[in-house]
């Protein structure tokens, strides 16, 4: 939603305002908040005030807005829009039960509060001595709003809504009401499953007296198999995962542009000021897309490759150095800082093959470790033809005063190859296996320069395919 919400910010020149709903204490975990200024800075989403940021509409904190909302609720109560509710958990639970059971087609609070005084409601069973404030929802509440996304929608009935826990925080509809209101908000963008609540808040906003807001409600993001996607199930429901997995914010902020709204031209990449340019509510998609991993990693690796090489390799440094630190470590030991020139070295080689940053350390492993492993599928297809190229190969390269990419091809192919009459693929797929352990791997001579002379003449000599 911070996506949209700021795209049509940049739009049209507004504000986008970062503000932390945090009304809900039983919910809340510690450090999400800082999670939360990390992902959106990451995907470059920058808000113009907020926690951090001052500005006219400050606290941004609800929990540190508690003194605003209390006024809007005496005043509900006052003109008979709210009343005060005295019903213990344990006497709601008993009533949805039984509403249940009854299998009752309008279920809710039952309002066994509703006109009396605390001293009447205190004589009936299920009383607690420190009541909520709940919403009058009345008889004739009008169900349909326009929406600019979905244009005219008519939402279930509520019933009687809780607008003040008893812990002295309002609830997220009266919060976000008043927020709203007091921080000049236009357009409240939010997902879809908020359609049912929308009802409520526009009797919010007409009983305090205030203009209604225009509603853009956008479809949520479903698996393939077209269920919505759940934190629980899918750990992609997660912003920070895609941190852990080593995409790009470009590419990722792109794929969520793709997701909720129409490629211009079927251009699919695109910057997000391409976005702003051309962005309209109308466009925006109704049905909620498919999350397509494999877009997404094409968009990444689209996105690795438009990066000069410099900034691929500090991306990739820092990626593994957050994210990898153990495999580092077992990797390398009391060695790991020598692997940052080694990256650098391997950038251009493993880039055109790279679709996250999290495959790059298995990417130039061979070139790291003091003794490669060789993998089984290699080594038989290799065996035969290793105990007459390796020697052979050593003892060309070893006369080299050269050692970089083009020299040790050229050497390689005239001595093993011209000279010696075998046959390309019998010559280097031997050395690839005993230089990297595998059949498949970044180019081959470029990498052995980065190894240098002795660690390749090493390989050869030593590998266990002989």
């Amino acid at each position: 939603m911070s996506l949209f919400n700021l795209a049509y910010a940049r739009k049209t020149g507004g504000q986008f305002i970062l503000r932390i709903e945090d009304t809900d204490q039983a919910r809340y975990v510690e450090g999400s908040e800082q999670q939360i200024f990390d992902l959106l800075d990451w995907l470059g989403l920058n808000w113009d005030e907020g926690p951090d940021i001052s500005g006219p509409y400050a606290p941004y904190r609800q929990s540190e807005r508690l003194d605003t909302y209390r006024p809007y609720v005496d005043q509900l109560i006052e003109t008979g829009h709210a009343y005060y509710c005295w019903c213990s958990s344990e006497r709601l639970t008993q009533m949805r039960d039984e509403q249940a059971k009854a299998k009752l087609s309008t279920t809710g609070y039952d309002r066994l509060c509703y006109g009396k005084t605390r001293e009447e409601r205190a004589e009936l069973p299920g009383f607690t001595e420190t009541p909520v404030v709940r919403m009058l929802i009345p008889d004739d509440i009008e169900l349909g709003f326009t929406d600019v996304v979905r244009g005219e929608i008519s939402a279930p009935r509520p019933d009687d809504q809780v607008i003040l826990k008893a812990d002295g925080f309002p609830t997220y509809h009266l919060a976000v009401v008043v927020d709203d209101h007091l921080m000049g908000i236009t357009h409240v963008v939010r997902g879809e499953e908020w359609i049912s609540s929308t009802p409520k808040h526009i009797l919010l906003y007409q009983w305090l007296g205030w203009e209604v807001p225009t509603w853009c409600h956008m479809p949520l993001l479903r698996n393939t198999d077209k269920s919505k996607i759940s934190k629980r199930k899918n750990p992609a429901a997660r912003l920070v995962w895609f941190k852990e997995e080593g995409y790009l914010p470009e590419a990722l902020r792109n794929f969520l542009q793709l997701m909720g709204y129409p490629p211009k031209d079927d251009q699919e990449v695109a910057s997000f000021d391409q976005f702003v340019a051309d962005f309209d509510w109308a466009k925006v998609n109704t049905v909620g897309p498919v999350f397509d991993v494999k877009k997404l990693d094409w968009l990444n690796g689209h996105y690795i490759r438009e990066l000069g090489e410099d900034e691929l390799a500090s991306r990739i440094v820092e990626y593994v150095e957050t994210y990898q630190p153990r495999e580092l470590s077992e990797l390398l030991g009391e060695r790991c800082a020598d692997w940052r020139d080694v990256a650098c070295r391997a950038v251009p080689l493993i880039a055109p093959r790279l679709v996250t940053l999290k495959e790059a350390l298995e990417k130039v492993r061979f070139l790291l470790v003091d003794e490669v492993e060789v993998d089984d599928q290699a080594r038989t297809k290799v065996a035969e033809d290793a105990s007459t190229v390796l020697p052979l190969a050593a003892e060309v390269l070893e006369g080299l005063n050269d050692f970089d990419a083009s020299t040790i091809q050229e050497a390689l192919v005239t001595g093993l190859v011209d000279e010696k009459g075998l046959s390309k693929k019998m010559v280097f797929a031997p050395i690839r296996v005993a230089i990297a352990g595998s059949l498949v791997s970044p180019p081959l001579f470029e990498s052995m320069e980065i190894l240098g002379r002795e660690e390749s003449l090493n390989r050869l000599r030593n590998s266990s395919l002989l």
